[in-house]
C-alpha cells in the first residue's frame, strides 16, 4: 500500500523486517504487564508458554471468513512466534482460500498457507476468536487431531473445545489476549504486530464505539500507536473503500429492508453479488448500516454465501440478548453481536428467529 505521495505506507506489508518501526519493550513499566482487564489464571498463561516453549512447529488457524480479529491477532502472534525461532504456518478453513480484500493490507500474510497444507495432526495448534470447532470450517478435523489445541478467544459462547483455555469474555477483543500471550512470551511490539493487533482491537469495538470500550482498551490502543502505525491509513482500509458493485448490492439490500415491531432485518442473495463479481465478504459492514435504525432494537442481515448457505448477522441495541438468541439456532456470539448460518429458506430462517426474539422479549 501507498500513501498518497507514492511512497510506500507506514502498514506496507513490504516493509516488514526493514528496521522501520520502533518496538516497545515486552512489559510495562517495571517488568509489570500492561492491564488489559482479563481474568485468566496465570496458571493458564504458564501452561500456554510450557505447551509453546516445547513445540517445534505451531499450526495458527482462526475462524472462517475472518475479520480484523481473528486475522490481526492471529498474523501478530505468529509473527512473534517466527522472531522468537518457532517453525509457524497460519491459515484459515475455508474453501476458496482467500483473504479478504479489506484486510490484504496486514503484515505477516507470508506466513499464511491454505488449509490443505496444514499438518493433519498438529503438534500443538493455537486457535484465534472461534468459538466453536465448526466455525474453522476445513481446519475443524486438523484440530481435533491436534495433540495440543490452546484455544484464544473472547466469545461467551465458546464450548472450550481445545486441551487449554485462554477464554475471556470481559474483554474486547481476541487481539487484547494475543496482546497478554506477546508480552508473556518476552516478544515486542513493532509497528507490523502492532498494526495486526490495532485491526483487531478497532474491528471488534467498532473504532472504539461500543459498549466493549473500556479504559483499558484506550490504554492498548496507545502502546500501539506509539509504535508509528497509521491509524488514519488503517481506518480507510477497513472502513472507507469499497468496489462500485457493493453500492449497487447496498441499493438493492435497502430496497428490501422490513421494518417489524423493533426488528429491522434484510437479506441478500447471492446472484445480487453476481451481478458485480462482488465476494461474499465485502458484505460484512451492511448490518452496520441497517442495525442504525432508531426504531429498531434488533438488527438482522441474512447474506447468501457461495454454497447457498445464510450467513446471519445480528445486532442489538442492549436489551435483547442476540447472543443467547444465536447460540439456539447454531450459532453465538456477544450479547449485542450475534451470528448463524440457515440452510433453508430465508421465510424459514426468519420465522425460526422471530420466535426466539419474542420469546426474548418477553422474557426482558
Amino acid at each position: 500500500m501507498r500513501d498518497r505521495t507514492g511512497r510506500p505506507s507506514r502498514v506496507d506489508p513490504g516493509a516488514v523486517g526493514q528496521g522501520l518501526s520502533p518496538a516497545l519493550p515486552p512489559t510495562g513499566p517495571e517488568g509489570t504487564l500492561p492491564p488489559s482487564g482479563s481474568v485468566i489464571p496465570e496458571a493458564a498463561w504458564r501452561r500456554a508458554l510450557d505447551l509453546i516453549g516445547k513445540a517445534d512447529e505451531i499450526a495458527l488457524a482462526c475462524h472462517v471468513s475472518p475479520d480484523g480479529d481473528a486475522l490481526g491477532s492471529m498474523l501478530a502472534t505468529g509473527s512473534v512466534l517466527r522472531a522468537l525461532g518457532k517453525r509457524v504456518i497460519a491459515s484459515f478453513g475455508d474453501r476458496h482460500f482467500a483473504v479478504p480484500r479489506l484486510l490484504r493490507f496486514l503484515p505477516g500474510q507470508d506466513l499464511l498457507v491454505p488449509p490443505a497444507d496444514v499438518p493433519a495432526e498438529p503438534e500443538l495448534m493455537i486457535t484465534f476468536d472461534s468459538s466453536t470447532p465448526d466455525r474453522l470450517g476445513l481446519l475443524g478435523a486438523n484440530t481435533a487431531k491436534a495433540h495440543e489445541v490452546i484455544v484464544i478467544d473472547h466469545h461467551l459462547s465458546n464450548t472450550g473445545f481445545g486441551t487449554l483455555s485462554l477464554i475471556d469474555p470481559h474483554v474486547a477483543a481476541t487481539a487484547v489476549l494475543a496482546e497478554q500471550l506477546i508480552y508473556r512470551l518476552g516478544g515486542s511490539l513493532d509497528r507490523d504486530i502492532a498494526t495486526c493487533l490495532y485491526a483487531g482491537l478497532v474491528t471488534d469495538t467498532g473504532s472504539f464505539r461500543y459498549s466493549s470500550t473500556t479504559p483499558e482498551v484506550h490504554q492498548m490502543a496507545a502502546r500501539l500507536v506509539a509504535t508509528g502505525l497509521h491509524t488514519d491509513e488503517i481506518a480507510r482500509e477497513l472502513w472507507d473503500r469499497s468496489p462500485f458493485g457493493y453500492l449497487k448490492v447496498l441499493a438493492a439490500a435497502l430496497d428490501r429492508v422490513s421494518l417489524e415491531d423493533h426488528l429491522v432485518w434484510t437479506y441478500v442473495p447471492r446472484v445480487d453479488r453476481a451481478a458485480y463479481g462482488l465476494p461474499y465478504t465485502e458484505l460484512e459492514g451492511l448490518i452496520d448500516i441497517v442495525r442504525r435504525t432508531d426504531e429498531a432494537e434488533v438488527a438482522a442481515v441474512l447474506k447468501e454465501d457461495d454454497h447457498g448457505a445464510w450467513q446471519v448477522s445480528t445486532r442489538s441495541k442492549g436489551a435483547v440478548d442476540v447472543g443467547s438468541i444465536c447460540a439456539e439456532l447454531g450459532g453465538g456470539g456477544h450479547h449485542n453481536a450475534a451470528g448463524f448460518t440457515s440452510h433453508g429458506s430465508v421465510e424459514d430462517t426468519m420465522a425460526a428467529f422471530r420466535a426466539l426474539l419474542a420469546n426474548a422479549d418477553g422474557e426482558a
